[in-house]
């Protein structure tokens, strides 16, 4: 099998390859093509992947190319983990944020709609190309904001592209171990969208074990979101929200937590560092690769936990691998028909009762030889189904606004979001993303 991985010379590129290093099933992936637009990145990441190749006879082969089609002519899976802008138009999507005083996150809010409308249009031109050179291929794709995307290349690929997270399943891992459970045998409740999410059961043995957990303090103190959001607050909610719902639910001490450097300049020197060192010392890719995953590793959502006291993240939870392990194991139950239950970014149909049948939605899906079908959720409560909605309505503003180029409909997805408190600033947002990120102008010209 051919596997195209489109932002090859992404810095997580190297823990897909070593995860496909370990699947020794048959079918398996025989040849990986890496894809970006910089060459210089490409070149870095192979140096990475050729020190991890080494010792093994049978590891895939790699190759990389900066022609899009020749990445995708015949693939058989294609992993899009594009970023449109680099981390410059992440840092720009978080700072112009907090300059207006509202909340600077690269997925959530006012910074996921600016990285999603200048993504869209991208997003769907690969979507295009993969139908005419790969049309039987299955695309996975990791692009954020992971279910705006993945909604939009619905538009050309329908069922064979699949939006991925490893949010969801850490959270679970997070609540079954809590409870000294294997989380390979627990059946969880979870509904929403991507980023936006709820764990409302979960269950063992025929029985729910979310009360139990949600009353024991102890076991709460070993749950990250829990610490985050509090336990008074998750019991108020019935339910353990997604790390990223710390964003609306303390929105207030999000924005002050964040009045320092925003995500995407904590990692920029880092990654920069990174890059320029392997181009200096090929021979310590590895090494190099490993001591800043480390750090950027350890960094992740630093700011609401330093904000909330929820200490750092658990050795376990750095050590459990995340959406490669996703990726990894969606594409044997597909290709070697090994049936598995996962949570997903689908389309809705009647899954999630209050949503269009045509929204993408993170639930639970069966998945097989078949392909993969959306299991039925209980419905939502009023306290979380008007903010889904809400979000969803912003999402498919995003991606009209991002394929028709119209600004009037880029400044209402602002204005739509609920972390936006006035049209006015709404229309002050576009505005600066537009003066700030080429890219975005690129797509609202004028």
């Amino acid at each position: 099998m051919k596997l195209a991985v489109l932002g090859g010379g992404g810095f997580r590129v190297p823990l897909v390859y070593g995860a496909l290093l370990r699947d020794r099933a048959k079918p398996r992936v025989e040849e990986v093509v890496l894809y970006d637009v910089s060459r210089e990145r490409l070149d870095v990441i192979a140096h990475v992947l050729r020190r991890l190749a080494a010792g093994h006879d049978d590891a895939p082969a790699v190759r990389v190319t900066t022609d899009l089609d020749d990445a995708l002519r015949d693939a058989t899976f294609v992993f899009s983990a594009i970023r449109v802008g680099g981390l410059a138009g992440r840092t720009a999507d978080e700072r112009v944020a907090l300059e207006l005083g509202l909340l600077g996150q690269e997925t959530t809010g006012p910074g996921g709609i600016a990285f999603g409308l200048r993504t869209v249009p991208v997003a769907v031109h690969v979507a295009e190309r993969v139908a005419a050179l790969a049309p039987r291929a299955w695309v996975i794709n990791f692009t954020n904001p992971a279910g705006m995307i993945t909604e939009a290349m619905r538009g050309v690929l329908g069922d064979r592209v699949i939006g991925i997270c490893d949010s969801p399943i850490g959270l679970i891992r997070r609540a079954a171990a809590a409870l000294g459970l294997d989380p390979a045998r627990v059946s969880p409740d979870y509904v929403g969208l991507n980023h936006l999410g709820w764990l409302r059961g979960l269950t063992y043995q025929g029985q729910d074990v979310l009360p139990r957990l949600l009353a024991d303090d102890d076991a709460l103190r070993q749950v990250e979101e829990a610490r985050l959001l509090g336990a008074d607050w998750v019991r108020t909610l019935e339910a353990l929200p997604n790390e990223y719902l710390y964003y609306y639910y303390f929105t207030r001490e999000a924005v002050a937590s964040m009045s320092g450097r925003t995500r995407g300049e904590v990692l920029r020197g880092p990654q920069d560092r990174f890059y320029a060192a392997v181009r200096d010392r090929p021979g310590q890719a590895l090494e190099e690769w490993n001591r800043t995953r480390r750090e950027r590793d350890a960094t992740y959502m630093a700011e609401a936990r330093d904000a909330t006291d929820a200490g750092e993240r658990d050795a376990a939870d750095l050590e459990a691998g995340g959406y490669e392990g996703i990726a990894l194991a969606l594409m044997a139950a597909i290709s070697r028909g090994e049936p598995a239950t996962m949570i997903l970014n689908v389309r809705n149909g009647t899954a999630v009762p209050g949503l269009p049948a045509d929204a993408v939605v993170e639930i639970p899906c069966a998945v097989g030889g078949s392909g993969v079908h959306a299991l039925a959720t209980r419905p939502l409560p009023g306290r979380f189904l008007g903010l889904v909605q809400q979000v969803k309505a912003v999402e498919q503003t995003v991606i009209e606004a991002g394929l028709t180029g119209s600004p009037r409909l880029a400044v209402a997805a602002f204005a739509l979001h609920p972390l936006v408190d006035s049209v006015a600033t709404a229309s002050r947002l576009f505005d600066a993303y537009r003066a700030r990120i080429p890219e975005l102008a690129a797509v609202f010209p004028g």
